[in-house]
C-alpha cells in the first residue's frame, strides 16, 4: 500500500525495537525450542514488567494463545463464559472448542462488549444439572471489541465473582498494551493484584512480527502447558525468533510507548471530527480504536477515496491506529471524513 492505512492495527510492519531485536538473534547460533537465552530473558522481562514469579509460553498467534489458555483452564465437558462479541466467539473459527476437546462458549448479551459479575452470576447460574456443561472460567477482552477498556475495580469484582463461583478468571489482552496506556497503569494491577489468572499479551498489535505471549499468574494451571503447545504445532523450534523481539519492546518500556502513540493517534481523529454532522462516535474512545456512526453513502465515498476500514460491531466504521500511524494521514482521513460526510447530506 502506497499510502498508510488505518482497517487494521495488523496492517502496520514491525517497530525497531522488535527488528533490532531479531537482528541481533539472528548472531550465530542458538539453542532450540526455548532453550535460549533470548527466550529466557524475555521471560524474566515480563517478570519483572508484571512484578511476580509467572510462567511465560511463547506462541505465534493471538489464536493459538487464547485457545490454549482456555484449554488449559477447562475439560471438556467444561464451559466458558464470555461477551458475545468476543473474538474467541465471532473470529476463532471455533478454534476454543477445538484445542479444549469441546469446551462450549457460554455468551452473554453485552452492547459495550464487557462483562459484568451479576452477568457472569446469572449465567453461571443458568444451570447445574449434569446435562449442561459446567461453567469453569470467564474471558473478558482488554481492550473490548469495541474499543473500551476494563478498570482495575472493574476487574477486581469480576474476579471476586469468579472465586466465588469457582471459576478461572483469563484476559484476552491482544491490545492489553493500548489499555495499560490509556489507563495508565502497571501491568500487575490491571491483571494478577485485581484477580486475572492467565493472560495472553499481544505483540503483533503493538509491533511484532508475529508472537503472543501466555502468562499464567497461577502458576499451579501452567501445567504442562508446554505439552499443549507442542502438541497444537505452537512450539517453535528457533525459539529464539519469538521471544527476542519482546526483549527489544520490553526494555526501555518501547511496548507502552508504541501503545501511548497509537491510542493518541485515535484521540487525534475523534477530536478532528467532533462537531461534523453526520459523523458520532458509536462508542468512547479508551484505547487505540475510533468506531464511527457514519452514513452508508458517507462510507462509499471514504471507500472510493481509497480509504480502507472495516464496517464493525452495530454497522459502525471502524478506524484503528498502530504504533507507526502518521499524524498527517490521521488528519488527512479527518479531512476526508469531513468531506464525504458533507457531500453525502448534500447529495
Amino acid at each position: 500500500m502506497p499510502d498508510q492505512q488505518f482497517a487494521s492495527d495488523n496492517y502496520a510492519g514491525i517497530c525497531p525495537e522488535a527488528m533490532a531485536a531479531m537482528v541481533a538473534a539472528n548472531a550465530g547460533h542458538a539453542p532450540a525450542y526455548g532453550a535460549d537465552d533470548w527466550t529466557q530473558a524475555a521471560a524474566d522481562g515480563f517478570r519483572r514488567l508484571f512484578e511476580t514469579p509467572c510462567e511465560v509460553f511463547f506462541v505465534f498467534n493471538g489464536t493459538a494463545a487464547n485457545s490454549l489458555a482456555l484449554a488449559s483452564l477447562c475439560q471438556s465437558y467444561h464451559s466458558v463464559i464470555c461477551a458475545d462479541s468476543a473474538h474467541i466467539e465471532t473470529d476463532e473459527c471455533g478454534a476454543p472448542e477445538f484445542f479444549s476437546n469441546g469446551s462450549k462458549l457460554l455468551t452473554v448479551a453485552s452492547p459495550d462488549g464487557k462483562l459484568t459479575p451479576d452477568a457472569v452470576r446469572v449465567m453461571a447460574g443458568k444451570r447445574s444439572d449434569i446435562h449442561f456443561p459446567k461453567p469453569k472460567a470467564v474471558t473478558i477482552t482488554q481492550s473490548t471489541e469495541t474499543g473500551r477498556v476494563y478498570r482495575p475495580d472493574e476487574i477486581g469484582r469480576l474476579a471476586e465473582t469468579c472465586r466465588g463461583l469457582g471459576l478461572h478468571l483469563h484476559m484476552d489482552g491482544a491490545r492489553f498494551a493500548n489499555a495499560c496506556a490509556s489507563l495508565d497503569a502497571a501491568p500487575a494491577d490491571l491483571t494478577w493484584k485485581a484477580g486475572v489468572d492467565v493472560l495472553c499479551f499481544g505483540g503483533t498489535k503493538n509491533g511484532l512480527a508475529v508472537g503472543e505471549a501466555v502468562i499464567f499468574f497461577d502458576t499451579a494451571l501452567a501445567e504442562d502447558f508446554g505439552y499443549r503447545c507442542k502438541q497444537a504445532g505452537q512450539l517453535a523450534s528457533k525459539m529464539r525468533y519469538l521471544s527476542a523481539p519482546w526483549v527489544g519492546m520490553l526494555e526501555d518500556d518501547a511496548w507502552l510507548r508504541h501503545a501511548r502513540h497509537a491510542n493518541a493517534c485515535a484521540r487525534r481523529l475523534a477530536e478532528a471530527i467532533a462537531d461534523v454532522p453526520g459523523a458520532s462516535l458509536a462508542a468512547p474512545v479508551e484505547a487505540n480504536g475510533v468506531f464511527l456512526n457514519l452514513s452508508a453513502a458517507a462510507q462509499e465515498r471514504l471507500r472510493a477515496r481509497g480509504w480502507h476500514f472495516y464496517g464493525f460491531i452495530g454497522g459502525a466504521a471502524r478506524f484503528m491506529f498502530a504504533w507507526d500511524s502518521q499524524v498527517e494521514r490521521v488528519d488527512a482521513l479527518a479531512r476526508d471524513i469531513r468531506a464525504c460526510v458533507s457531500l453525502s447530506a448534500a447529495a
